[in-house]
Parts: structure tokens; C-alpha cells; sequence
């Protein structure tokens, strides 16, 4: 059986400013026809950011979907007609107020194939050096910094303070760099 669901109406429901939600009616492998919720996504970056000394550095932040405090790798949203590599170091200098004399790309993952179209590009960085004047973030988003060992990193996911997969694969990721 070829497993493809073959699109037979689409319709844009919503458009944001960081996704959008589109319904559509698809024809299914047996001939049934079924209705997908698909959320649109530009795509992100997340950067592995690991310090002279070993540290991994992380952001604290709310996210009002979890209602929680998380701590995480930096990351961000890629812009319309930015190269995927510049997102990662604008977002590491915007978040944690580091530049990368070492960038190198890691792997890309899908985040919930089921819904959503979101891809996370996962970069790593060393070498790093302190910007005199980074470059703001975003006005609405507000951040602590964080850098711990990988040991301290993995408690922290024990603890549920790290409770996003990007941020649980990147600390298994560095584990696993030694």
C-alpha cells in the first residue's frame, strides 16, 4: 500500500505572526476521505552553545501555552529570506549575548509531524566570546541566562525545568560529544 494522503481542498483559517492554520480534506490509501488541522511554521534554529569551561548555556523563559517558567537551548524563528546559519547566530546573540568563533551544523528534526510543518535546525557553538553590545530580542520576550554542566543539565530535565524535546535532545547530544 503506498502511504499517501493525496490533498483534495485546501483552506487558510488563520495566518499569525508566527504560524498559521490550514484546514484540508485528503483523499486517504483506502479511497476514505479524512480532514487534517495542519499548523504552518517557518521553521527555527536552536543552537548548542558550550562554553570554554564546558558549560552548556541555556535561556530561562514563560511559555504561556505550558503556563510555565522552562529552561532551554536558545532558539528562534527564521525570517522571511534568512539563511537558516544567520538566524542561529543572531538568535545566540540576542538571547544569551554570545558570538560563536565555532558554528557547525548538527542535525534538523521535525517537532510534531502530526500537525505541524515545523522543522528545528540545531546547531552547535564553541569558542565563545561575549558581545560589548548584542543585539536586542525580541520586545516581548524576556530572558534569564543559565549555564550549567552537562550533570547539572541532566537534573534539570529530572526536575522538569527542561521539558522540551529540542532542549532534552541537545544535552543528550552534548553527553555524547565526550
Amino acid at each position: 500500500m503506498e502511504l499517501h494522503e493525496k490533498t483534495l481542498s485546501s483552506k487558510m483559517v488563520y495566518e499569525g505572526k508566527v504560524i498559521s492554520l490550514r484546514l484540508e480534506d485528503v483523499e486517504l490509501p483506502d479511497g476514505q476521505v479524512a480532514k487534517r488541522e495542519l499548523v504552518k511554521h517557518p521553521g527555527a534554529v536552536a543552537i548548542l552553545a558550550i562554553t570554554e569551561e564546558g558549560k552548556l548555556v541555556f535561556v530561562q523563559q514563560f511559555r504561556k501555552a505550558l503556563e510555565r517558567t522552562l529552561v532551554e537551548i536558545p532558539a528562534g524563528k527564521i525570517e522571511p529570506g534568512e539563511h537558516m546559519e544567520h538566524t542561529a547566530i543572531r538568535e545566540l546573540e540576542e538571547e544569551t549575548g554570545y558570538r560563536a568563533n565555532q558554528f557547525e551544523f548538527i542535525q534538523s528534526f521535525a517537532t510534531s509531524p502530526g500537525f505541524a510543518d515545523e522543522v528545528i535546525h540545531l546547531y552547535l557553538a564553541k569558542q565563545l566570546e561575549k558581545v560589548e553590545n548584542p543585539a536586542q530580542g525580541d520586545e516581548d520576550e524576556f530572558i534569564d541566562l543559565l549555564e550549567c554542566t552537562i550533570e547539572e543539565a541532566e537534573q534539570l530535565v529530572e526536575d522538569g525545568r527542561v521539558f522540551d524535546a529540542k532542549t532534552m535532545y541537545a544535552i543528550l547530544y552534548a553527553k555524547n560529544m565526550k
